[in-house]
């Protein structure tokens, strides 16, 4: 079948996982829960319940769709902005730049000073390895040496956050808590980091109408701007919300990695390449597949969502350059 044939189908079948996915998530745990007691906790008549869902369940369903929603939208932006669909945050390094910014905050004890320090600090580490990579973007480099560049970033900040393990303040009471955080997962999550995630609902929203130009600057930004396209304005807007996208998400979820690279890409190759249709498929889609691998790491025994995607995404990014080789 197709790409365009894929089209149709598309929004009812994301549509009818993010239902089933969100029940299943509901009504699946150690309390489980009927469509009968399910309703009655979300009305709040019954107390057992409703405490269950609101404080528990609840929150982490709602964290997973930002956080994946988040991910897989700068994971496209990425993309769209390199012109190259293996590129993702996570690649980049621009993930690892918002772990290192998050550590810091956490080790050194800022997030004491409020809620919104440990986003702040992750979009500052964040900018500084999105501006690295685009040093070398500035020089010309090719696709194939900024993606280099990436993993040599990784791996850079990796460094940094090893040496906040290992020489910051409070080593042993904070590094339980670091393991849990750079392993990613919705273990725990409350309405206080739903509303730490409400920037994701802010930056999808203003990327949702940049599918237009993100469709005429795949042509070349000689083209694009030909066509009335302020390439310049467009960049630094895609770039901006790219960073705020992943920086946030792991923030909220540490590092969970290949779901910026999983999700565009499989809807490109499902829908085809119009950012159009794939900036709103690719939140939702995103949103499903981070539920979807959620639920599986519980089922599994509480397996982290970092590990879930991880297994999914890496066999699928061997394919890719096997595909593309």
């Amino acid at each position: 079948m197709r790409p365009s044939a894929w089209t149709a189908w598309a929004w009812p079948g994301l549509t009818a996982a993010l239902c089933l996915l969100v029940f299943v998530s509901l009504a699946w745990g150690e309390l489980s829960l009927d469509a009968t007691r399910l309703w009655a906790g979300l009305r709040g008549t019954d107390e057992l319940a409703a405490t269950v869902l609101w404080q528990l369940r609840l929150p982490r369903v709602i964290a997973a769709l930002l956080v994946g929603a988040a991910l897989a939208g700068a994971g496209l932006t990425m993309q769209a902005y390199f012109r190259n669909s293996l590129a993702s945050p996570d690649l980049l390094g621009v993930s690892s730049g918002a772990a290192a910014g998050a550590v810091s905050a956490i080790v050194w004890g800022w997030t004491l000073a409020g809620l919104w320090v440990l986003p702040s600090a992750a979009i500052v580490g964040a900018v500084v390895a999105t501006l690295s990579v685009l040093v070398l973007a500035r020089r010309g480099a090719g696709s194939e040496r900024l993606l280099l560049a990436g993993v040599a970033l990784n791996a850079l900040l990796g460094a940094i956050t090893s040496y906040q393990l290992s020489h910051g303040v409070a080593l042993w009471e904070r590094n339980a808590q670091l393991l849990f955080w750079l392993l990613g997962g919705l273990e725990d999550r409350s309405w206080l980091h739903v509303w730490a995630a409400l920037p994701i609902a802010v930056a999808a929203a203003a990327l949702w109408p940049l599918g237009r130009p993100m469709d005429l600057l795949s042509l070349g930004e000689t083209e694009a701007q030909s066509l009335g396209v302020d390439v310049r304005r467009l960049r630094r807007r895609m770039l901006v919300l790219a960073t705020v996208l992943a920086a946030t998400a792991t923030a909220v979820a540490g590092i969970v990695g290949f779901v910026g690279l999983v999700v565009p890409h499989g809807l490109r190759l499902l829908v085809g390449p119009e950012h159009r249709r794939l900036v709103p498929m690719s939140l939702l889609g995103g949103g499903v597949f981070v539920l979807g691998c959620d639920f599986v790491g519980r089922m599994a025994g509480g397996l982290r969502l970092g590990i879930v995607t991880a297994l999914v995404g890496g066999p699928f990014f061997l394919w890719l350059l096997r595909r593309r080789a």
